[in-house]
């Protein structure tokens, strides 16, 4: 939205007071212009089709302006989950999910933030990586103890 100075990367306010400027200008001109127009219809209607249609122009480039800060946080989020050793990467492009999918994370990351506060140790870490491992460690866990059941069962059999 705001024009940015190329060497500090800071918003240039001063573009924007100009334009602030000028806008207001144009206000103040159309105003004062209202007793030689003897405040008519027609220049009433001047200035609401002028702003109507600036507005209309102002919601795209906002809107641009907007998508690119959003892909720039992104790009900078997913540097920071790359970087981070205990950060799951699986998340690095989880903006291109459904809906659908992004509730389920979102339920699952509720749980997670309700088990970090159960936790005494600050320091715990809890993420999809970690509860994988577990889940994982489950299911093999379940399979043995069920392979060490179906092998008694022949010899149960066997014993009667």
């Amino acid at each position: 939205m705001f024009s940015k100075n190329f060497q500090t990367g800071q918003p240039n306010l001063q573009a924007v007071s100009y334009a602030f400027l000028g806008a207001t200008a144009i206000v103040v001109a159309w105003a004062f212009s209202g007793p030689v127009f003897n405040y008519s219809e027609t220049w009433q209607l001047v200035i609401n089709t002028g702003t109507t249609i600036i507005t209309f122009l102002m919601v795209f480039l906002i809107q641009k302006a907007q998508n690119k800060d959003s892909k720039a946080i992104q790009i900078k989020l997913n540097e920071l989950i790359a970087a981070n050793e205990k950060a799951s990467n699986r998340i690095v492009d989880i903006e291109d999910l459904t809906e659908k999918e992004l509730d389920q994370l979102h339920c699952y990351y509720e749980k997670l933030s309700d088990f970090a506060e159960e936790d005494e140790d600050i320091h715990t870490s809890h993420s999809i990586d970690a509860a994988k491992r577990n889940q994982n460690y489950k299911q093999q866990y379940f399979e043995k103890k069920h392979n060490e059941w179906l092998q008694k069962q022949p010899q149960k059999k066997e014993s009667i």
